[in-house]
């Protein structure tokens, strides 16, 4: 499938029942000592102890509001006005994110040479701050803003500063946050919220993320393939690889006769491929592995 193809949500009730094999993190230290290049791709479940939740439950089901669509975004200035008051109050908690064992783990495990390299689904750049060395970030960052008619770039940071000096004393009660920082709201709260425009043209701006209904950009796709090619192995960390932009990733490795395995808590679209499974925290599993591999 083109790698141009947009990001969508299934419906997970059409996906088949598997029995995956279970195994725990002294399996998962052993199948990384046979396969040194194993590339990693993981998901908003990493997160969760870092105080970021998930998307999805244990059946892949949604448990947030749906993230934002690009088409909407786009064509709607009261959907952006929206999107950026959620933004304004959702993004000082990412930003105050920090990595939790999981991503440590990581971290240590390719410093060590017992991964390859590590592809993200996520957007809060906790992989980075961990100090994993090779970081591919599928969706993009949070972390950036980029105009949708000139291109230009500017950090979340310096948009916080405009989009506060423009709202003086604006404040709205937070019920909760999605994966993306796009903070949970009262519906009456958006139509005072003054946003910013590109200060180049004059433009859209818009977090450099992939919003759903919107490509993976070409080169990310190219890269990550870039990076399967030369892995003897995937592994899945903290992800139900619903959507395609990540899952594709799994279909294309087991047709390359490569195992894929997973740390998830409940079903991935990806089960009826998996070698194995172990089914707990990430946070849990994955320093246990490193503590295994670090003895020799």
């Amino acid at each position: 499938m083109s790698a141009a193809v947009p990001i969508r949500m299934p419906d997970v009730r059409r996906w088949p029942e598997v029995d995956v094999p279970v195994a725990d993190a002294g399996a998962l230290a052993a199948f990384l000592l046979r396969h040194p290049r194993t590339l990693v791709l993981t998901g908003a479940g990493i997160s969760t102890g870092s105080g970021i939740p998930a998307y999805r439950d244990r059946e892949g089901r949604w448990v947030h509001r749906q993230p934002m669509q690009y088409q909407a975004f786009m064509g709607s200035d009261r959907l952006r006005r929206r999107y950026w008051a959620r933004s304004y109050l959702g993004w000082p908690r990412m930003q105050q994110a920090r990595p939790n064992p999981a991503h440590s783990a990581l971290a240590s495990l390719q410093q060590a040479g017992h991964l390859g390299g590590l592809v993200t689904q996520n957007v809060d750049r906790l992989h980075h701050k961990a100090g994993s060395p090779s970081v591919t970030e599928l969706h993009g960052t949070l972390s950036e803003v980029v105009c949708q008619d000139c291109g230009r770039r500017e950090p979340r940071e310096s948009l916080q500063a405009e989009l506060s000096a423009l709202n003086p004393g604006w404040v709205a009660a937070v019920h909760g946050l999605n994966p993306d920082g796009d903070a949970e709201l009262d519906e009456d709260v958006y139509d005072d919220f003054r946003i910013a425009h590109c200060h180049g043209c004059g433009g859209v701006l818009k977090p450099d993320v992939v919003f759903f209904g919107e490509s993976v950009p070409s080169a990310r796709v190219t890269a990550v393939r870039a990076a399967l090619a030369i892995s003897d192995a995937v592994l899945v960390v903290g992800s139900s690889l619903v959507v395609w932009s990540g899952y594709r990733f799994a279909r294309e490795a087991a047709a390359q006769g490569k195992p894929v395995v997973a740390i998830n808590q409940g079903r991935t679209r990806a089960d009826g491929l998996l070698r194995f499974k172990v089914e707990a925290p990430c946070d849990a599993v994955l320093p246990a592995v490193a503590q295994q591999l670090s003895r020799g």
